[in-house]
């Protein structure tokens, strides 16, 4: 009964969209995709057509078209960010299930977190996720706006449906699923070093699983997802981001002119950007105990790497982060649509 569940090892933005896609694209046995968490962080994937596609309620590993989507009891839905995405890709309700317990983030959640003064506190995207989250813990025992239901929002009633029924049917029959999980190991409710700089849920697989409805035993990959850059969201208040440094300096670093500036995918703010640091991956590991490590934007390195040549420095930032970090590292991404085995690649460069 295969379950991958893709977890960030950072601090979010670690490409877990696009290691999702990958799965879904090369794993025959791929049935469903799940994306977890709320309308506070982006996901992209890039289409087979070349679009770059960023996504904030929808698993962009589903973006072709071809894998049922699950959207768990566990879910926070901004009705309105979903339909759109629904529309964008194409999908029906004979090929996306929304649990009936999933809750819907509403005005009246975004309201109360710019009262609250959340972005400059924490640097929140104000998205209301965090407020939803809490609605749903207080169970209509507060002054919280009051929680609902996506079982009870009429424009969700075609895609409601039993979301834990139809994955345990696929897992019944060998298909695999794939749980896409958001935001990263730093940034996790419960074991964020800096919390309270940190968001509203936990980030580890763990969670990301029962946030599905599945079992922990279902679970047989773990796909910890890593940047060669670890980055974080604009505003110091945000909180820390060790051996932090700017996009210019590491354009400079390696002979890329072009402007290497980074944005939120909700906010559209520029990123704070850092040096790969250990510290955070090892803690990750621990609490995650990843079958399999990517490294995206490898091509932030060495930019030849974008082209498929594996360079000595390329190979030497990989095996001292692996050194570093304890463990191997299994896939590199070389391009935001690339992604390459590295114990083949890397035997291929020495």
């Amino acid at each position: 009964m295969p379950v991958s569940v893709v977890v960030g090892g950072q601090y979010g933005s670690e490409g877990k969209g696009k290691a999702s896609l990958h799965i879904a694209r090369t794993d025959p046995d791929v049935a469903a995709v799940v994306r977890v968490g709320g309308s506070n962080s982006g996901h992209i994937g890039v289409a087979r057509d070349g679009r770059h596609l960023a996504l904030r309620q929808l698993p962009a590993g589903a973006i072709d078209g071809s894998k049922h989507i699950l959207i768990p009891a566990g879910a926070y839905i901004d009705v309105d960010i979903l339909l759109s995405e629904i529309s964008l890709l194409g999908y029906d309700a004979g090929r996306l299930t929304i649990s009936p317990f999933a809750h819907v983030i509403t005005q009246a959640h975004k309201d109360w977190e710019a009262r609250a003064g959340l972005r400059d506190a924490l640097g929140s995207t104000q998205s209301g996720t965090g407020a939803a989250v809490l609605s749903r813990v207080a169970r209509g025992a507060s002054s919280l706006p009051t929680a609902v239901l996506a079982e009870h929002v009429a424009p969700l009633a075609p895609f409601i449906g039993d979301t834990v029924a139809i994955a345990r049917a696929m897992l019944d029959q060998s298909r695999r699923i794939v749980i896409e999980g958001t935001q990263g190991f730093g940034l996790s409710a419960l074991h964020a070093e800096a919390w309270p700089k940190a968001t509203s849920r936990d980030t580890t697989a763990g969670s990301f699983v029962a946030e599905a409805g599945l079992s922990p035993l279902d679970v047989d990959d773990v796909t910890l997802v890593l940047r060669t850059y670890p980055i974080r969201v604009q505003g110091r208040q945000a909180g820390p981001l060790p051996y932090e440094t700017n996009w210019q300096a590491i354009a400079n670093a390696v002979g890329i002119e072009r402007d290497m500036t980074e944005f939120t995918t909700v906010t559209k703010a520029p990123r704070r950007v850092g040096h790969f640091s250990a510290d955070i991956v090892r803690q990750a590991i621990a609490v995650n105990h990843p079958s399999r490590i990517v490294l995206n934007h490898l091509d932030y390195v060495d930019p030849m790497v974008a082209d498929g040549i594996m360079t000595a420095t390329a190979r030497a930032f990989v095996e001292k982060a692996s050194a570093d970090i304890g463990h191997p590292i299994d896939w590199v991404g070389t391009s935001p649509s690339d992604m390459v085995d590295w114990h083949r690649a890397g035997a291929l460069a020495h």
